[in-house]
């Protein structure tokens, strides 16, 4: 069979929606309940936060980053981008496995078949120069610099899958809520979102901000129109990944059992489907339509209501689900009690999320 590849970018542009930390959670259950794939994880939060999760956790996954962050060549998605732009439009790409990790060389509670392409703090102070490389004028009218360089992280998707075309690929891409130029290249490497919310108005207005981010405001601005991501993606005829998958994350003020529908806060959930309803090419297909609200919730929601606790511990431990036993955990100089009852809720509220993928 011919080789697949799924690539999953998880972002919203709201800070606190626990992107990382699912970002975490799905790329490592993802890679268990998938042995025969290979699974591959592309930090582009300058944060770093779940590149430090996966190798490792706390202060011990933190050493870990620096260390990716602080050699000739970082290995971090600073290192690669810079070494792709130095080269020029149109130069080789460097072999993937120059900067790719091997989670479970560093860190082996995680699977073997996961890679992290590490985040790094220096995506901040670098950006300008990106953005710099990008609005550089075109030498020649088949030369794209903007285009070029928004698709260096899907180059190196691309680039990745090549080396065992036999293996499916998926990718899962953690990002910073911000809509900066490194937070372009991540929405363009992917094809499908996972949109993490918490039940509140902020995350309403949010949504509304990300269709116009991703896909232009209606009418265009009659000045800075011209000048966003939406319209010149779709000028180079970039694909702008679509809604898969809304997390709903933080949830612990729903008493009782919520039923699986009910992912989503009321207001921000009838944002979502008012969106689907006018431009449902903004989300990926089903095998059936969604007529209602309720259809929508359960056709694209995941409630992560049981995730608070045991999801934040397991992750900054470095530890998947599958592997966190009850007990009292040190977090911050906290003491943690952690119940084995929860930690199979939690997993079972992740497990929801793999199955819609």
């Amino acid at each position: 069979m011919p080789q697949s590849i799924e690539r999953y970018v998880i972002w919203n542009n709201k800070g606190g929606v626990g992107k990382s930390t699912i970002a975490f959670h799905a790329a490592t259950r993802y890679a268990e309940r998938h042995p025969d794939k290979r699974v591959l994880l592309i930090d582009l939060c300058p944060q770093s936060n779940s590149s430090m999760m996966i190798l490792g956790g706390g202060e011990r996954g933190e050493a870990q980053v620096m260390a990716l962050c602080t050699e000739a060549t970082p290995r971090t998605v600073v290192g690669y981008m810079s070494t792709v732009i130095a080269g020029g439009q149109g130069a080789p790409l460097p072999d993937p496995y120059q900067f790719l990790v091997k989670a479970s060389s560093v860190n082996d509670a995680v699977p073997s078949n996961l890679a992290l392409l590490c985040g790094d703090g220096n995506l901040e102070p670098m950006s300008p120069a990106v953005t710099g490389a990008a609005n550089a004028p075109a030498l020649t009218p088949a030369s794209q610099p903007w285009r070029w360089v928004h698709l260096v992280f899907r180059s190196l998707i691309d680039s990745f899958a090549a080396r065992e075309p036999e293996s499916d690929l998926t990718v899962f891409i953690d990002t910073n809520p911000s809509f900066s130029i490194y937070t372009e290249l991540a929405i363009a490497a992917g094809d499908k979102l996972i949109v993490p919310v918490n039940a509140d108005d902020s995350s309403r207005v949010a949504a509304n901000a990300l269709f116009i981010l991703l896909h232009g405001q209606q009418p265009p601005h009659p000045i800075y129109g011209a000048w966003t991501f939406a319209v010149r993606a779709s000028t180079y005829g970039m694909l702008v990944p679509r809604i898969h998958a809304i997390v709903g994350n933080r949830l612990t003020q729903y008493d009782g059992s919520a039923s699986a529908f009910a992912a989503l806060s009321d207001a921000t959930a009838d944002t979502l489907f008012k969106q689907y309803q006018a431009a449902p090419h903004f989300f990926t297909t089903r095998p059936k339509t969604a007529s209602n609200l309720k259809g929508f919730r359960e056709l694209y929601s995941v409630a992560l209501r049981d995730f608070n606790t045991a999801g934040v511990v397991a992750a900054h431990l470095g530890c998947p689900l599958s592997q966190l036993k009850g007990g009292y955990y040190n977090v911050h100089g906290h003491n943690i009690q952690i119940n084995s009852a929860r930690v199979a809720e939690c997993q079972l509220a992740v497990d929801s999320l793999i199955n819609m993928l």
